[in-house]
């Protein structure tokens, strides 16, 4: 065979594709319509992004009934595993589910008065959405309820709209409206398979803004944890202090610090117990609950809230009533609560998919991104209307739920009649629970989500991501919650557009011994080919990339032909492109190298291809650009191109 020009058409894609090799002078285009060329092309776009795991599959060749039934296994998954569920796999839900519901208890209380709102609503959430998910969600291990980060993103955001304590009725609706719409965007996201966009929020970002968010409500929970009476409702770091210690000689009470002192030092020394020895991983999942009933009988029994400690006192008993008519369906409000749910659904699904991924890998099974959506969104629509405020996956209760042994959802239903058992029958007893207790119970929480350790290896990888990382933490620490999320969105957008727009380019060199060509800054022994300039493009090509490329191409020419020239050896007469990492290009990019070819024409320097890919081909032969280069300038690989290329040099003036 010629070393020549072969082309290389791929039938298919995947392992299975079929190669057919035509050798050649020079690269064939398929043979396809225009129009038919662009169908492809835009199906194969359509099916990727939004099909790619081919949901249809499972439904062709089947009958009615069938099919039926396969959709009711596609919304509901429960009817998938449970048809296998025996005592067995019961045994070991009902212990997690047990485990789950005493930690989730005393931190729903708690998170509701993240949230600005009444106990009784942080166990309401802890009800009816694990219900739900547990028909619907396809993961096994994730535990659902009130979570601290989006507890206090609604407080934070809805307290800047209305004041909960002066109208706590239109604050309360607007918080369920706020979760209505979350709801409807988790659903949407799901729905119309658009959960990529979720991905555009980078690890890097979420482990600065939760590092921000965990310090943010650690510094919140200061107000409960020294008894301060009149506490700042912004968040930032330097109003929250100002506020600490101008109250230092008359707005801490003793008793309450010792309270709160003294139980968040049990609940610490608790999560190192557990984290230290895995076995004992329910000593910190009933730390919480032991922590409330001891602290709850102290008070009651010294009466310690008649000298200024502050205690629950009311917890409405019965379970969750109608709140479908509280939701704003008309107004400026309807606006706001949008506004609000969008960015809490977000935040929350983030969180939640990220949780269920993470153990899904440990146990080695699959979770339905989407699915996940439509069962998150579905469970906090119907969760507005049971005054529910924003549920999701909750990391602390989920790790706790795959120690204990889950084997299924069945874990969430167990929790969620514990949870009913204790609206029913319980709350009275919580009356005397002292405020302290449950700021120490969120501090203790929130106190995994800063991730040292993840922001150090962010720094030793990359340092945009660490950049990224930093943004979002200061922005949620010195300003607000909003702000960080909104830097932490600009710079993952930011370095997707710096990483679009300004691609890699490499110039290689032949590894000694081997046809091989590879960067010669990686490989400093690889050595250039006199009078060839081989560079690689390390991206598709297109309008926001295009003139980049052509100038940095134009670049590595001058700079090589200064040292080419100093040294006293031959000019460039040939450039070759490495294209094989060039998986598409538009019209830009072709029009930037029809700019290229010319430039090269007058500095007499002819352009070479090696190895352009299917699409690129096709593209190139319809816009005729391999007219004007000439076909036999566009190789398979770059050893063909330098094989076929290196004798005429000698014969090139």
């Amino acid at each position: 065979m010629s070393g020549r020009v072969t082309h290389e058409m791929e039938i298919g894609s995947g392992p299975s594709s079929r190669r057919h090799t035509q050798p050649s002078s020079h690269i064939h285009k398929v043979e396809r319509p225009p129009q038919q060329n662009l169908l492809t092309e835009f199906q194969t776009v359509i099916k990727e992004t939004f099909f790619h795991d081919e949901p249809l599959k499972a439904f062709q060749g089947q009958k009615s009934h069938t099919r039926f039934f396969l959709v009711l296994k596609a919304i509901f998954p429960i009817l998938e595993w449970a048809r296998s569920y025996n005592l067995e796999k019961f045994r070991g839900d009902l212990i997690a589910g047990l485990t789950i519901a005493s930690l989730c208890v005393p931190q729903d209380i708690a998170y509701a008065k993240l949230a600005n709102l009444d106990p009784q609503y942080g166990l309401y959430s802890s009800f009816v959405p694990p219900l739900i998910y547990a028909f619907m969600g396809s993961s096994r291990d994730i535990a659902i309820g009130p979570v601290a980060v989006v507890s206090l993103l609604i407080g934070t955001m809805a307290q800047n709209e209305i004041d909960p304590k002066k109208n706590a009725l239109a604050y309360r609706r607007l918080v369920f409206t706020a979760t209505f719409f979350a709801g409807v965007t988790q659903f949407a996201l799901g729905f119309f398979r658009l959960g990529f966009l979720i991905d555009f929020l980078s690890h890097a970002a979420i482990v600065g803004f939760m590092a921000g968010a965990a310090i943010t409500i650690g510094l919140q929970q200061l107000k409960g944890l020294l008894g301060i009476t009149n506490f700042t409702k912004k968040t930032d770091i330097i109003s929250v202090m100002h506020s600490v210690f101008g109250t230092v000689h008359h707005g801490w009470n003793w008793q309450t610090i010792v309270i709160g002192l003294s139980f968040l030092a049990f609940l610490l020394i608790t999560k190192y117990i557990a984290k230290k020895y895995s076995k004992l991983f329910w000593v910190s999942a009933i730390a919480p609950l032991t922590s409330v009933i001891i602290a709850t009988f102290c008070v009651y029994i010294t009466r310690a809230d008649k000298e200024g400690v502050a205690i629950v006192q009311y917890i409405k008993k019965g379970i969750n009533p109608s709140s479908a008519h509280e939701i704003y369906w008309t107004g400026d409000l309807l606006l706001k609560g949008f506004k609000i749910g969008v960015v809490a659904g977000l935040i929350a699904l983030t969180e939640a998919i990220a949780i269920g991924r993470t153990f899904a890998a440990v146990k080695d099974y699959n979770v339905d991104g989407n699915k996940e959506m439509v069962a998150m969104g579905t469970m906090n629509i119907v969760g507005s209307m049971t005054s529910c405020y924003v549920a999701t996956g909750s990391f602390s209760r989920s790790a706790v739920n795959f120690m204990a042994g889950c084997n299924t959802a069945v874990a969430n239903i167990v929790m969620s009649c514990v949870v009913l058992l204790t609206l029913e029958l319980i709350t009275p007893l919580f009356k005397y629970t002292p405020n302290a207790v449950l700021a120490s119970i969120i501090i203790a929480a929130v106190v995994p989500l800063v991730d040292i350790p993840a922001a150090i290896l962010l720094w030793k990888i990359d340092k945009f991501d660490f950049l990224a990382c930093m943004g979002a933490f200061f922005g949620v620490v010195f300003k607000s919650v909003e702000i960080g999320l909104l830097i932490a969105v600009a710079i993952s957008f930011a370095k997707i557009l710096l990483q679009v727009t300004r691609p890699r380019t490499a110039v290689l060199g032949r590894l000694p011994g081997t046809s091989v060509y590879r960067n010669v800054e990686q490989y400093p022994n690889a050595t250039t080919v006199s009078g060839i300039l081989i560079i690689r493009v390390d991206s598709a090509i297109y309008f926001s990339n295009s003139n980049y490329i052509k100038e940095r191409i134009l670049r590595w020419l001058s700079n090589e032909e200064e040292d080419l020239k100093i040294n006293g050896r031959p000019r460039i007469k040939y450039l070759i492109i490495e294209m094989s990492p060039v998986t598409d290009i538009d019209t830009s990019g072709i029009h930037s190298f029809e700019e290229l070819h010319k430039t090269l024409q007058n500095r007499d320097v002819k352009l070479v291809l090696a190895n352009p890919g299917a699409i690129v081909t096709e593209k190139l032969h319809a816009s005729e650009f391999t007219k004007k280069t000439g076909e036999d300038m566009i190789f398979l690989t770059v050893a063909d191109a330098i094989e076929m290329l290196s004798p005429r040099i000698k014969e090139l003036p």
